[in-house]
């Protein structure tokens, strides 16, 4: 599974079946260099809308609005909160300057903070390991317990998993560390688009969790104005990786 993840992150960039469209048609230029060059141009023309955020921000929408953030009265019932990785940037900066870099996905990170400060009975589990397949050899839960330091919370409120490269993975082994206690009411924090993914692989493995999602990339509607082509790259990533990822999950559960 963890290759397939892997995979998934290169097959759903739109610039990756741009440059073999691309790459193809240069091949047949030399001998049909009409439809060769018609493919160049129509090339041109799909990388020119993918720049349109409305676009992907319509596959993202469904996904970030299938859970509603649960309301101050409800997070009080919890005896904890289970925050998946996803969050924070490459190591190296860490190991160079001492400061855990976070990625768009940074309020995975804050939100429980503040969660943990606001509710000083609840605690922290951080599910998140090593998600690469060149390993640094630094886990995405070193760099949370740095996190977590720096930010003044006490530690002794915080557990940490750090085998995990996959979401079905951070649900397994959490619920491995917890045991019995994966049955006690749990918040779980994840980008609002990865919660559906999270919740069936959670409530699989016999987890009560309530989704408390965050990172969201989209409101009630975008306005087709919105144009920046680097941004709308990777909300188009994001949302073909999630889409695809529910579709292998759900057929290798």
């Amino acid at each position: 599974m963890f290759v397939v993840s892997k995979l998934l992150s290169a097959i759903t960039q739109p610039l990756f079946w741009l440059a073999l469209w691309w790459a193809l048609a240069l091949l047949m230029l030399t001998r049909w260099r009409r439809p060769a060059l018609g493919m160049l141009w129509g090339g041109l023309l799909v990388l020119g809308l993918l720049g349109f955020q409305a676009l992907p921000d319509a596959l993202l929408r469904p996904l970030e609005s299938r859970y509603p953030v649960p309301a101050a009265v409800v997070v009080e019932q919890q005896v904890g909160v289970i925050v998946l990785g996803g969050a924070v940037g490459h190591p190296d900066s860490f190991v160079a300057h001492g400061q855990v870099p976070l990625g768009e996905a940074a309020e995975r990170m804050t939100v429980p903070v503040g969660l943990m400060r606001q509710h000083p009975r609840l605690e922290l589990v951080f599910s998140g390991g090593e998600g690469r397949l060149l390993v640094t050899g630094v886990t995405e839960s070193q760099l949370a317990q740095a996190f977590y330091q720096q930010q003044g919370l006490d530690m002794a409120r915080v557990r940490l998993e750090n085998g995990s490269r996959t979401t079905r993975e951070n649900a397994q082994k959490v619920a491995k560390m917890l045991g019995e206690r994966c049955q006690q009411p749990w918040l779980l924090v994840t980008s609002a688009w990865h919660m559906p993914r999270s919740m069936v692989e959670f409530e699989a493995v016999g987890c009560q969790v309530t989704p408390y999602p965050v990172d969201f990339r989209t409101g009630d509607d975008t306005s087709l104005t919105e144009y920046s082509l680097a941004y709308s790259l990777v909300r188009w990533q994001v949302a073909l990786h999630e889409w695809l990822g529910l579709l292998v999950y759900g057929l290798t559960r």
